[in-house]
């Protein structure tokens, strides 16, 4: 077996492609899997695999990739005009000797799942045998528009094939076995052949498959690992393959979790992004979504109908039809049902944001309460405190934001406003109905409303 070290590897990934099929403006390997580009999924495995370098390969909307990947910007590479996966491949060819690795990783921008395993296996098999190339195949019952890997009487790779030029009378059978874009060169070998491509086929385009003809014909060592039929080597062309690669990811993330000990009811339609952490003991029922960086904690409890993104759960519950986003519940807090916290916003520990409640940029404090129909917005709330339904903090002027203040077992009374900026004193209550512009003492009540009058119309309504 020839020795092999993952520093002499570089990685190319082929996402220059517009993705016609997908029916959509936007760049192919922009389009999500469970709230993350395709591309994402790519980059992810491969800096696991502690490659030298991974370079990406951009054309359309190329602009769009790299600002939806800000901390690659130094690795793309432009394919100003597209004229297929060779051509690009010659274009990164330069960078690529640059770098002095010996091997050559290339991946299309649309196999989004292919995991470290298949990788591993196909730098094995070809180091195992001292190959000049590999690529790792599929077998599949239906084989559409793969490349078909085409072998000779002794079963040696001899070409792949596009499925628009396969013709049987001249490459015999169809067998099944297909190309997945995956592919693994010696950088010395490459070299000898990569600007021999040339675009003799109908889409008249230069195909990184043709360097596998180009190989044989040159007495080099060209091998296909087959992965059989692997899901996670599909690649995703139109919006059905799309979704159809989301939901085994959804399904495998699932399979995962729920192995690891967390309760997961009706699964089907329970949908868990490849980046939140869900801790042993956590307890969720669908329908619900979960995304980001999110945390979700052992004992908390997600009930059906919520939508969570980048938030931290922490031994807490969340009642159904609730929306969180960019927020911190701590232990034994409780949100909604139906309440929608909004970035910023920290529920301190034992307290409750109840039915029909926003909170935005805000913290409640450790047993405080803003139990129904209430905003509240720019708000720094110490523990305690009881706010009564139908309060607002009004947080903004038109302008600007600005800051509430309230202070340890505050008590605030039904549909009041507080116009901040505000600062309400330790102890003190506000009457209901009262809109406060001024700050309250500690252990003050503060009342601001016009007195009650009762006025006697002098043409009263008559029964009919």
């Amino acid at each position: 077996m020839e020795q092999f070290s993952s520093k002499d590897v570089t990685a190319l990934i082929l996402a220059a492609g517009k993705g016609t099929r997908m029916k959509s403006d936007r760049p192919k390997v922009l389009h999500k899997l469970l709230k993350k580009p395709m591309l994402w999924y790519l980059l992810q495995t491969l800096s696991r695999m502690d490659f030298l370098k991974t370079f990406v390969v951009t054309g359309h909307g190329h602009g769009l990739v790299e600002e939806a990947f800000p901390d690659e910007n130094n690795d793309f590479i432009l394919q100003d005009r597209q004229l297929g996966t060779g051509h690009a491949l010659q274009i990164a060819w330069p960078i690529i000797e640059a770098t002095q690795a010996r091997w050559l990783v290339v991946a299309n921008g649309d196999t989004p799942l292919v995991s470290q395993d298949n990788l591993r296996q196909l730098i094995s098999e070809v180091s195992n045998v001292r190959a000049d190339l590999g690529l790792l195949s599929l077998n599949l019952d239906n084989p559409d528009d793969y490349g078909r890997v085409v072998r000779d009487r002794l079963g040696h790779v001899r070409a792949v094939i596009e499925s628009k030029d396969y013709d049987e009378q001249l490459h015999g059978p169809d067998s099944g076995e297909v190309n997945s874009g995956i592919y693994l060169f010696r950088v010395s070998s490459l070299a000898r052949i990569i600007h021999e491509l040339d675009d003799h086929n109908r889409q008249q385009e230069f195909y990184i498959t043709q360097l596998i003809s180009l190989a044989s014909e040159r007495n080099m060592r060209a091998i296909s690992v087959s992965a059989g039929n692997c899901p996670e080597l599909l690649g995703i062309n139109n919006p059905r393959q799309l979704v159809e690669q989301e939901e085994y990811l959804r399904s495998m993330i699932l399979d995962r979790l729920i192995s690891q000990g967390v309760i997961i009811r009706n699964r089907d339609q329970v949908r868990i992004g490849p980046k939140t952490v869900v801790e042993p003991g956590a307890d969720i029922t669908g329908p619900c979504e979960i995304y980001g960086d999110s945390f979700v904690g052992k004992s908390t409890v997600v009930n059906s109908y919520c939508y969570i993104e980048d938030s931290s759960l922490n031994n807490c519950e969340i009642f159904s039809f609730s929306h969180v986003h960019r927020s911190d519940i701590k232990e034994g807090a409780k949100v909604g049902p139906f309440a929608r916290l909004r970035p910023g916003t920290v529920i301190h520990e034992g307290a409750k944001a109840g039915n029909f409640v926003e909170i935005k940029n805000s913290s409640i404090g450790k047993y405080s309460k803003v139990s129904h129909l209430s905003y509240i917005g720019d708000t720094r709330m110490d523990s305690e405190v009881n706010i009564g339904a139908g309060t607002i903090t009004c947080n903004y002027d038109g302008k600007n934001k600005h800051v509430t203040t309230i202070e340890k077992k505050v008590f605030v009374g039904s549909n009041t406003s507080l116009v901040a900026p505000v600062r309400i004193g330790e102890r003190s209550m506000i009457g209901a109905g009262s809109t406060i512009t001024l700050d309250v003492p500690q252990e003050s009540l503060a009342i601001a409303r016009a007195r009650q009058k009762n006025l006697i119309s002098k043409n009263p309504l008559k029964n009919n």
